[in-house]
């Protein structure tokens, strides 16, 4: 089991453009069909994950390989997504300045941008829909949308500064919850 879980993540390591969120559904589609996690323990894996310091891919395959495999299992895990980025950053750190102003190279990102939103956003709507049933309108979800449109503005419009966004939005939450 334990070099299982470590080729899995070494695999999602190495296809994880845009963020631990994007790999979301590959990673709930493998613990599915695997039957290594139901449904349910993986939300909750990947709430825990959202919510401590970190990427939460990492954060993910850390408790999903102790749920697994016990710390065995979390350290083959981790060390399984971790090693892809490392040693891609050593080797783009050696050869960057080669390639960085390669009209291939751009293009190839600006490619990938489209398809990073698509699979950021399917991971929010499948994660918020989990439970099967349409979510009726409510008090908390119209102020979330609220609260989520309210910070897109703010971001794009005046350019307000992330981390004050955060904070705002907490601070709404606080008041309006």
């Amino acid at each position: 089991m334990l070099l299982k879980l470590f080729l899995f993540f070494l695999k999602i390591g190495f296809i994880s453009f845009g963020g631990g969120y994007a790999v979301i559904p590959m990673i709930q589609h493998q613990m599915s069909s695997q039957a290594w996690l139901t449904d349910s323990e993986f939300q909750e894996i990947v709430t825990l994950a959202s919510m401590a310091p970190g990427s939460i891919a990492t954060n993910s395959a850390t408790l999903i390989g102790f749920q697994i495999a016990g710390t065995a299992g979390a350290i083959a895990s981790t060390t399984g997504i971790i090693m892809p980025s490392l040693i891609i950053m050593v080797l783009i750190a050696a050869f960057f300045y080669k390639f960085h102003n390669n009209q291939w190279v751009k293009a190839a990102f600006y490619g990938l941008r489209p398809i990073i939103v698509a699979l950021i956003a399917y991971a929010a709507i499948h994660l918020g829909l989990q439970t099967g049933k349409a979510p009726a309108p409510s008090w908390v979800t119209m102020m979330t949308f609220v609260i989520c449109g309210a910070s897109v503005f703010a971001l794009i419009k005046y350019k307000v500064h992330p981390f004050t966004v955060i904070v705002a939005a907490g601070i709404a939450g606080i008041l309006l919850f």
